[in-house]
Parts: C-alpha cells; structure tokens; sequence
C-alpha cells in the first residue's frame, strides 16, 4: 500500500507540533510541515518554513505539492492581548487569508487529495462572549457571531462542491502538550508563575478568581483523533467536539500541579498573570541561567500570548456566572464516541506528564 501524503500547517504551534509527531512516527504516512517559525527537527518529518502571509511564496511552494493526499490545518494568527482579537473583523480575515493562500494553490495539484482536517474550538459555541449551553453539541445551529471559524468552514465547503475529498472539523477545549512561544497554552505560564514563586521561597497559589467546571485535552490525544478523523468514513464532512473525556476545577487541580511541580499549595492569591508576570522578567532570565534550561530567556518568546489566556481561564476578576470559563463550559463527546473514538484521559494525570516533559527538555527547572 502506498504511503499516505499529509501536509500540516502550524508546525510550530502546540497543535500542529504534536500533529508532526504523531504521523511522523507513524510507518505509512509521510509527513511534510509547514510554518513561518520552524521548531525543532523532527525524525521523518520534512519541515519548511512558509510565512502564510505571503501569497507568492505559498503559490511557490504548495504548488509543487502534488502528491499530497491528507491536510491538517492548525495555523493561526493572533493579535496581541489575545482575547480583543477573538472579536477584531481584521483579526477575521487575516485567518481566512491565511487558508486560502495555503489551500488555493495545493488543491488546485493535488488531484488525489483525500481529507482536510480543520480546526475550530469552543469559541464556536460563543464561549468567549458568554454562556454556553451545557453541554454544547455539534449539531446546533451555528451561533450567531462573527467568528474567522466560520470564514474558514465556509471557505472550505464552497472549495470541496464536486469534489472527492472530505473535510473534518475538530473542536478541541483548552489544549495542552508541548510548545514555545504558542498563544493558547496553560504549561508555559503555570510553569513560569511556578518557577519564580519557587526560587523566591513562595508557595504555588492558585491566581484565577470566581470557580470554574471545565474540560481541556491532551494534546496527543487530539493528535490520535486527526489521525481517526483522516482515516474514518464516519468523519466525513463531519464536526466533533474534542476534550479528555474528563471533567476538571481548578480548585481540585491545583494541588495536582503543585505536586507535579514540588510545591507546596499556597493560599490564593488572584492576580492578573498578563500584567505581573513580565515585572518577573529579570528573574525568569536568572532562572534560565542558574539551571542552565534550553528556554528562552525571553517570557514573551517562551510564552507568547498565553498568560492572557491562562488569566481568561483562571476566571480573575470575573463573578459567578461570567467570564470564559467561571460558569460549567462543558461540551458533548458523545457524537465522537458514537462514531468510533474513545480514547480519553484523567486531567491530573495529563498536569503530571506535561510538566514533567517541560523539565524532561529542561524548559522549566527540575523538581527538587
């Protein structure tokens, strides 16, 4: 059987980066990757550096792509404070250009192209603007807001009319795994907050504000549901909601990070980590030096925007019954595992592996 041919944009981002891992060790597929920034080197994977901005240099090159058979599209572009974006029109289009200069020129050659794997998230049930059902399910209407979701989804049906191949759309909770510098990630700026209040002698309290009942997922996980999602009849032209299959709070996982982290729980202390983590930035770079990490000794180059994101689900500053996630954001699996896919995970567990492979690739310090 010939191998199968899958293209993944956003390598380096926390989605694309654990979609390169999965397939690339997978011994039927081959993989080739693209993104402006590249990350580390790959076994059996063909990265290329492709700024998706730049619609001659996609033409360029995903014109030569004509053996690809599989696409996972996990690109993203962000604006600055995170969350203003989520609403910014610009913001909207931007995310569309991006997938059209991508996928214009790649589907005009590849003429045995099978499946597209698109990514949307909870922001697709109004999340960010207010409450949501519970659970929230695929097959409601779509929610009425300007969403580059929808720009996207669109784009990508109007593309496929008469065409062979399908598409999937995937809507992961918070997602968490492995990246540097990524928008959407709660490891880097936990481990950060961690490890200054560490080497300061402090305990890890928790900074969030009103309670919170939520779902995230592994991102390995959501990696094994591409890979379902591109092999699996059932998915075709379908939607899934993505989680754990777990349901957690911070304040029953607090504790469960502070033991990954060798910590003691403090007291909570709430605080805006977006506007007190970078007075830290001196002592995050001593931190950097004294165990000799392979991280930046930049925070915004080692976390990009996520503190804004870790502040929106730590719920600061937010009452009962507002904010992302201080009110249950809870979506539905069972579409998923209706149609075949069960693989889940415990929250604690997923805290424990993180953490420790951040301290594994020495991108935050050791537990003592």
């Amino acid at each position: 059987m010939p191998k199968r041919k899958i293209l993944i944009a956003g390598a380096s981002g926390l989605v694309g980066f654990a979609a390169v891992r999965h397939f690339a060790a997978l011994d039927d597929w081959e993989v080739t990757a693209v993104s402006r920034r590249l990350p580390r080197k790959i076994d059996r994977a063909n990265l290329v550096s492709v700024d998706l901005f730049d619609r001659d240099r996609c033409a360029d090159v995903f014109s030569q792509m004509s053996d690809v058979t599989h696409v996972v599209y996990a690109a993203v572009s962000e604006q600055p404070g995170l969350l203003g974006g989520w609403r910014d029109p610009k913001q909207m289009q931007a995310n569309l250009t991006m997938l059209q200069n991508f996928f214009d020129p790649l589907e005009a050659v590849a003429k045995n192209l099978e499946h597209v794997t698109l990514l949307q998230g909870t922001k697709a049930y109004g999340a960010h603007l207010g409450p949501i059902p519970i659970p929230a399910r695929e097959r409601a209407p779509r929610h009425q807001h300007a969403n580059f979701y929808w720009l996207q989804e669109d784009y990508l049906r109007s593309k496929q009319a008469g065409k062979r191949w399908h598409w999937t759309i995937l809507r992961p909770q918070a997602v968490i795994g492995e990246a540097i510098g990524g928008n959407l990630n709660l490891i880097p700026p936990i481990g950060v907050y961690a490890a200054i209040r560490r080497e300061a002698g402090l305990p890890l309290s928790f900074p969030g504000g009103a309670p919170s009942v939520f779902e995230m997922v592994d991102v390995d996980l959501l990696a094994n549901m591409m890979e379902w999602a591109a092999t699996t009849p059932a998915c075709r032209n379908e939607t899934f909601n993505s989680t754990n299959g777990d349901v957690a709070s911070w304040e029953d996982l607090w504790p469960a990070v502070a033991d990954a982290l060798g910590m003691e729980v403090g007291a909570p202390e709430p605080m805006l980590l977006a506007e007190e983590m970078p007075r830290h930035q001196d002592e995050w770079a001593a931190i950097v030096k004294k165990y000799n990490l392979d991280a930046p000794a930049d925070l915004h180059a080692y976390v990009g925007e996520s503190f804004y994101f870790a502040d929106a689900y730590f719920a600061y500053g937010t009452k009962v019954g507002s904010g992302l996630v201080s009110r249950p954001m809870l979506v539905s699996t069972i579409k998923a595992r209706q149609a075949g896919f069960h693989d889940c995970m415990d929250s604690k567990d997923m805290m424990y592996k993180w953490f420790r492979r951040f301290q594994e690739l020495r991108l935050l310090p050791p537990t003592r």
